[in-house]
């Protein structure tokens, strides 16, 4: 008993390691999809509201999550100070950071809609807010004892609780904010914004990819019987049929297969299957990422075509494909994998665990886009906008936010020596 509460343990702690190295995914992702410009601003806030987070979910997010509450919020355990190393489970501090770095993931997700345009201090001000007021909310509904638990609600290493309510606060962002200049011409018409460097996309989408294993096999809890196993193979070919399938789709429509759509293709894979990798068979999770490949082509034309800018398609990668993947449970849980909830349709389940996933996509959803939308409104009246000035958006927020450049080699202008 001992020797597998240690290897549980240790385990988890693995996982958290690999979780949080997703923000260095994030980073190069981001980064590499935008303009040189702003790339040191985006490392160095990615880095910052990730020790913000951390502060606030000790303070108050764990408790408003799992502490002994009502249906709605958790009402205990904050300034978490759990100090038991030995029991059964997982030690409290052990899980404590495992949900801790959950929650810095979906705080950076929504930050993707504030990209090339916000105040640094919008960013410090939504990170509080959010971590208080939006996710602890939904991941209590959820993975905490709460109202869609109660139904069955199937999400197992969170489509809905991470990705989908970092996409709402992304949409609200977004809207909010406005488009970047130059980003649409009067007429309607689009133009590409072209992020500075693939290769750093692609390595970010890759540290994303290998860190995806602590996210959702890690979400196991434990390697007594192996089955972490499993969910990484689920993982792994959703990732690669997502990819296949935006590929080919992006192929197909225009004439050539478009790498930044290639790249989101495998992300697009890696969220439709987390909240069903424990759910479902090898051969479903293949569907499941080859749809979510395709959908994710689809959805960023979509936002695209209304003028909607998202410079990191955070809404098509981790919002539309966020729903299909928990919706995806309602096809294709199987009765021996269901350990949550009901079979899904295919499966002999009828209706039943679609119609739960449909109401925890909508309820989860329209919360974390109302609550952000009003945030961020409060924010923009009083704080004389939420957007930097024109003239600082065109210079770039590395030297308007930070006073140096990310590049500095690059930008800064030649300083010639004296006496020349």
């Amino acid at each position: 008993m001992e020797a597998t509460f240690l290897m549980n343990n240790l385990w988890i702690v693995v996982c958290t390691i690999l979780v949080l190295l997703m923000q260095g995914g994030f980073i190069l992702l981001e980064a590499g999809s935008t303009r040189m410009k702003n790339a040191g601003h985006i490392a160095g806030k990615t880095v910052f509201t990730v020790g913000i987070v951390s502060v606030v979910f000790w303070a108050v997010g764990y408790g408003l999550i799992y502490g002994e509450g009502n249906a709605i919020i958790g009402m205990s355990n904050f300034f978490y100070g759990d100090a038991t190393t030995m029991g059964e489970g997982l030690a409290g501090s052990v899980d404590f950071l495992f949900q801790l770095a959950f929650a810095a993931i979906a705080m950076t997700i929504a930050f993707g809609g504030f990209a090339e345009r916000a105040k640094l201090v919008a960013y410090v001000i939504f990170a509080i807010l959010f971590s208080v007021l939006i996710y602890p909310v939904i991941a209590h509904w959820i993975w905490g004892g709460g109202w869609l638990a109660e139904h069955g609600k199937q999400d197992f290493a969170g489509s809905t609780v991470v990705h989908l309510t970092g996409a709402m606060a992304a949409l609200a962002a977004t809207i909010i904010l406005k488009p970047r200049i130059g980003k649409y011409n009067k007429d309607g018409s689009s133009n590409e914004i072209a992020g500075h460097n693939q290769v750093f996309t692609a390595l970010g989408v890759l540290i994303l990819w290998v860190g995806w294993f602590g996210f959702n096999a890690g979400s196991t809890f434990g390697v007594a019987d192996a089955f972490f196993g499993f969910v990484a193979l689920n993982t792994q070919l959703a990732a690669g049929a997502g990819a296949i399938g935006a590929m080919l789709m992006v192929w197909a429509v225009t004439g050539k297969a478009d790498v930044p759509t290639t790249l989101n293709g495998a992300l697009a894979g890696l969220v439709a299957i987390t909240a069903s990798c424990a759910f479902v068979e090898p051969w479903a999770a293949v569907v499941i990422g080859l749809v979510g490949g395709a959908f994710v082509f689809f959805s960023m034309r979509f936002f695209d075509k209304r003028r909607i800018d998202d410079p990191i398609f955070a809404l098509s990668v981790h919002g539309t494909v966020g729903v299909w993947g928990t919706l995806s449970n309602g096809l294709f849980a199987t009765p021996e994998l269901a350990t949550v909830g009901r079979p899904g349709l295919f499966y002999g389940g009828g209706f039943e665990q679609l119609g739960v996933q449909i109401l925890g996509v909508v309820s989860c959803g329209v919360y974390a886009f109302i609550v952000s939308f009003i945030i961020l409104k409060v924010m923009d009246k009083t704080m004389g906008g939420i957007r930097v000035t024109e003239e600082e958006e065109i210079m770039g927020l590395d030297i308007s936010e930070h006073g140096g450049y990310g590049y500095p080699e690059n930008l800064t202008p030649p300083q010639s020596k004296s006496g020349a």
